[in-house]
């Protein structure tokens, strides 16, 4: 059996605790590791690193993790160690991936890979010149709904795909009223990289770049909703950055996609992100595990009349995609692609490149709203 070590840094906040270690990295280490093309099994064998002491240990005591530490040089300067992962804070991601290329350790990592264009396209141009292994996590690719409508487009069901729209969103509650905020308080403070639109159009961009056509150009404004919120602590905060945004982005091949994301929106829809296609042949509507179709010969026939009730349950005259397949955790088998990328050379289309162009949206869709005006997307040189 193979032993692959693995640096998992930034693990104690939500995302990178409940998906990236709990039902990724330990999920393939209790499943006995990771059958290789040869036949042979990968043994996953990772060390989490972080600043509190007390933390790593609880961690580590709770799932059965043999090593942990706090000191970060010491991690990376260990040979048996071969990957170095981050999911802690954007305005370090960019740095400490670099320090972990000069280490000689492949790369993979949280979005975005920074908050500056310049930075990201840098690190990128460092991972390709290193030889290393690199990549981004680019989840929503994975998502059981998002992959029924890749199965959709590749069997010609839609036609010329016209127009995509995408909402994204819920309350994100203000924690000054009893009910305690769902997300972190920095996500609402620029100094600390925080910001709907660098969250966002980072995903909107390789959703749209490998769905539906490459982004050609964006209009994007931009919202403060609510400007003040209670944090962690109990203490208000202002707010001064965007809670939502409202992006229309102009795709290869002619469609138009809108997408409105917001942490300011009550939810009246099929999940907390959805995405509808329609095209010449037919339409369908994804939320993160279903999938609904339209096909043009079942399109309903309305005529407007506000004068009457609408007769017409719209809901019913859709169909719901099947599971023909099973579907792992996205976050799971995106990390499973990422290992055989590794230890067998195996495809992996999302290296730093990818996480450069969302970025790259992320700071025209920024850009648009200051300025009030369409921004061309231009094609990035590595």
């Amino acid at each position: 059996m193979a032993r692959l070590g693995i640096i998992l840094h930034g693990v104690t906040g939500r995302m990178g605790y409940n998906q990236h270690l709990v039902r990724s990295i330990l999920a393939i280490r209790d499943q006995g590791g990771l059958t290789l093309k040869s036949g042979e099994k990968l043994e996953i064998d990772p060390i989490i690193v972080g600043r509190n002491a007390a933390k790593m240990e609880e961690l580590a005591n709770k799932h059965s993790i043999k090593r942990w530490s706090t000191d970060l040089d010491a991690a990376l300067a260990n040979p048996d160690d071969h990957i170095f992962f981050d999911a802690g804070t954007t305005l370090m991601r960019a740095e400490l991936l670099s320090r972990a290329l000069d280490a000689g350790k492949h790369v993979y990592c949280e979005k975005p890979i920074s908050d500056d264009l310049q930075v990201a396209v840098d690190l990128a141009r460092k991972a390709r010149a290193s030889g290393l292994k690199h990549g981004v996590v680019q989840d929503k690719l994975f998502l059981p709904g998002l992959r029924k409508l890749a199965l959709l487009r590749d069997s010609g069901f839609f036609g010329k795909i016209l127009s995509v729209r995408g909402e994204f969103g819920y309350w994100v509650f203000e924690g000054d009223w009893g009910v305690p905020a769902q997300r972190p308080s920095w996500n609402y403070r620029k100094a600390d990289g925080g910001g709907i639109i660098l969250d966002m159009l980072c995903h909107w961009r390789y959703v749209l770049d490998n769905l539906f056509g490459e982004v050609k150009s964006v209009s994007c404004l931009g919202a403060t909703h609510i400007g003040t919120r209670v944090d962690e602590q109990g203490k208000p905060y202002n707010c001064d950055t965007d809670d939502a945004a409202y992006a229309t982005f102009e795709l290869e091949g002619g469609a138009i996609a809108h997408i409105n994301s917001s942490w300011a929106v009550r939810v009246r829809r099929d999940d907390l992100v959805t995405f509808q296609v329609d095209g010449t042949h037919g339409s369908a509507v994804a939320g993160l595990t279903k999938c609904w179709t339209q096909h043009r010969v079942n399109t309903p026939k309305p005529v407007w009349n506000p004068d009457q009730p609408q007769t017409i349950d719209f809901y019913k005259t859709w169909d719901e995609v099947p599971d023909t397949q099973s579907f792992d955790n996205g976050f799971k088998v995106q990390w499973e692609m990422f290992l055989r990328y590794v230890a067998e050379d195996a495809p992996w289309p999302y290296g730093m490149e990818a996480g450069a162009k969302g970025v790259q949206l992320a700071e025209l869709g920024l850009k648009s709203w200051a300025e009030r005006r369409w921004l061309d997307v231009p094609r990035l040189e590595f």
